[in-house]
């Protein structure tokens, strides 16, 4: 800076002073090299003499360096080769590491391919979470696992439609099998009740033993009609009680469920569960037309209900949620309701009395089944009221017919006893006494017809029929006897009433029929206090409790009696009616005959004969008929007399009528009847004698 700050020709002087500067630096340079010269001469020649040894020095490295390279390619060829070896060492470290990564994926899908192929979906599913959320997420980068995870939602759906379609064949052999599941827990409610039964009188043992004898065979009906399949069941099979899991594969809806609460449907199932159950129960609860025709239709009927209810039952106590009791007591009563109409609609055809019997034990069954489930069934024993009432309809006319088939087959004669032997099975039947008739010797007769101990036995028989229906109705024996009694008043109040009423005036029912059928009431009405003794003992309830009620046999004998009495006055009207019709009186004779005449001897020939069968008739009764008959006659006679197309009369004939007059007047003073008090019948032809 200063050489270009200074003034002119600084440049000049700086040029100078440089020059001066550099021949100063030379100066120093040579006398450097002078004073280092022989050194460097020195060094020279130790260089050259050096030389020589370096030539051969190089020559030798030279072939060292050609024999050291040689000798090395064998070792380099063997570092390659391990150099080569550690990488594929590595490589297949990493290979290893990442298959040890993808192998837990392999598996996991292996096992999934191989639950599929053995229907164990459940676990296909769980495997299938544990791929997406554990296993796969390790791998994702692979292509092979890109695959899997599309598959799976195919997967899923594919199993979701397996096992719905597993369902649907699950729903459709239960609607199969429903009958027989409904029998076998019906079969094992029957014998769990005759077991608590058979220990309830093993507990009991003293208890009844003043019984009628016919209480053993009540008990014997009971046990054949309640308990006769059962035990054929048993003889036939000879094998353990199924139960509904053993008759039923439940697996199908157990992994459905599971199935779809997993994959988050569980709602959509519960829904579809429910709808095509509600389906199955309305075709169960529809009956065939032809079901009343016989017990087997009812039995079918019933043990697809109980079947179904059963399955419901079991699905409701090992599922959670998939039913509920709300849902099974709503399916009940809607089923209920159904029940009860189709009963009420089938029971009101059916006409035979022991096929009501036998629908009434299925019910019984059916509910105490159910009831067993925890199902109310209080409504159907309700019905079971309303079907006794058709029962004992059913009864009753039975027994009519049977009362008619008696009363046709009837001599209505008394019956002959021979010997001690006939007396004795006359009064096994019948409770029959008179002190006065055990006097007479053999044979002898007894006052009513073979009729009386028939209609007695029947009547028995009714009371039992009827007591069929009455047990296993859960009723109290103040109930079931109150039942008998007034099935058994209906029985001789409105039956036998009305057979005796229509059997009095039956044309062919002459006068000694129905002195007999008087005589035959007057015995069965005596008997009735014997039939309520014989209920008494039935229902181990006594007469003198105050519910208890009476029979009406006094009352329906009574007006048999009665109707037989006003059948008796008119049949003789009739007959004398008849006597009076062949009367032909010759007005205009000159003179009578001097004896009566012949029609009117062969009426009161008639009317003695018959006054004599009257012996055995109340003397009430007897008289009655008697003073009837005489007045009767007495005025047939005065309307002859006074007829007005009669125009004129001989003394003749006066006197012929006064004949017949005079035989009447004879009839009535020789007491046909015993028991009138003097003239007292002689009056009934005071009027006609006077005129």
């Amino acid at each position: 800076r200063s050489v270009y700050d200074d003034q002119p020709n600084a440049h000049q002087r700086f040029m100078e002073k440089l020059d001066a500067c550099i021949r100063n630096h030379d100066r120093e340079i040579e006398k450097m090299c002078n004073f280092h010269h022989q050194g460097f001469v020195d060094a020279i020649t130790e260089l050259l003499k050096v030389r020589a040894d370096a030539e051969k020095l190089k020559v030798q490295v030279t072939d060292t360096n050609r024999r050291l390279q040689d000798a090395g390619k064998e070792v380099i060829a063997q570092t390659e080769e391990i150099i080569r070896c550690r990488v594929q060492q590595r490589n297949i470290t990493t290979v290893v590491e990442k298959l040890q990564l993808c192998l837990p994926v392999l598996e996991m899908y292996s096992k999934l391919k191989e639950q599929m192929n053995v229907k164990r979906y459940y676990s296909a599913l769980k495997t299938m979470e544990q791929l997406e959320n554990l296993y796969l997420p390790r791998v994702s980068q692979y292509r092979f696992c890109q695959i899997m995870i599309e598959n799976l939602p195919k997967l899923r759906e594919e199993i979701k439609e397996i096992s719905m379609s597993d369902l649907k064949d699950f729903l459709e052999s239960i609607r199969k099998h429903s009958d027989r599941i409904g029998e076998t827990a019906m079969k094992q409610a029957q014998q769990q009740k005759t077991f608590s039964t058979a220990l309830q009188k093993q507990n009991n043992v003293n208890y009844g033993r003043n019984m009628h004898l016919g209480r053993s065979r009540i008990l014997e009906s009971k046990n054949e009609i309640t308990l006769k399949r059962t035990f054929e069941e048993d003889e036939e099979q000879e094998e353990e009680v199924l139960t509904a899991q053993d008759l039923v594969d439940f697996s199908p809806v157990y992994r459905c469920l599971h199935i779809y609460s997993v994959l988050g449907d569980g709602e959509i199932f519960e829904n579809y569960y429910r709808k095509q159950r509600r389906k199955q129960a309305r075709l169960v609860l529809q009956p065939q037309s032809s079901m009343h025709e016989t017990v087997e239709g009812y039995r079918r009927y019933f043990s697809q209900i109980v079947g179904f209810f059963v399955v419901e039952d079991h699905i409701l106590h090992v599922t959670q949620g998939l039913v509920t009791r709300t849902y099974t007591d709503e399916l009940w009563n809607m089923a209920l309701s159904k029940i009860i109409a189709v009963l009420r609609t089938h029971s009101s055809y059916c006409s035979d009395p022991d096929l009501v019997l036998e629908l009434k034990n299925l019910i019984v069954v059916f509910a105490d089944t159910l009831q067993g489930y925890g199902f109310p069934v209080n409504r159907l024993f309700d019905l079971l009221f309303e079907i006794r009432d058709q029962y004992n309809e059913t009864l009753l006319k039975k027994w009519s017919g049977l009362f008619r088939d008696i009363f046709e087959a009837d001599n209505y004669s008394p019956i002959p006893v021979a010997n001690e032997e006939e007396y004795k099975i006359v009064i096994s039947k019948f409770p029959f006494q008179d002190p006065e008739l055990d006097k007479q010797s053999f044979p002898k007769k007894l006052p009513m017809s073979q009729s009386v101990p028939q209609i007695y036995i029947q009547v028995k028989e009714f009371i039992y029929a009827s007591l069929k229906f009455s047990e296993s109705l859960h009723r109290s024996s103040t109930e079931i006897d109150d039942m008998l009694r007034k099935s058994t008043n209906l029985l001789l109040t409105r039956t036998l009433s009305s057979c005796l009423q229509n059997l009095i005036k039956k044309p062919h029912i002459g006068l000694t029929e129905l002195v007999q059928i008087i005589i035959n009431t007057t015995h069965l009405e005596q008997a009735c206090k014997y039939l309520e003794d014989f209920i008494s003992n039935i229902t181990n309830i006594s007469q003198v409790t105050v519910h208890t009620a009476r029979l009406y046999g006094l009352s329906t004998f009574k007006d048999a009696r009665h109707a037989a009495e006003g059948e008796i006055y008119t049949k003789l009207n009739q007959k004398i009616d008849e006597f009076i019709q062949i009367a032909d009186y010759d007005w205009t004779m000159s003179e009578s005959d001097g004896r009566a005449s012949g029609y009117l001897m062969d009426l009161i020939n008639f009317l003695r004969s018959t006054f004599q069968v009257f012996t055995h008739l109340p003397g009430k009764v007897a008289q009655t008929a008697c003073m009837s008959a005489c007045q009767h006659l007495s005025t047939s006679l005065m309307q002859m007399l006074l007829d007005s197309e009669l125009k004129q009369i001989s003394m003749g004939a006066i006197q012929q009528f006064n004949l017949d007059v005079i035989q009447c007047e004879l009839f009535a003073s020789s007491e046909p009847v015993p028991g009138f008090q003097g003239d007292t019948l002689q009056l009934a032809f005071i009027d006609l004698r006077q005129v």
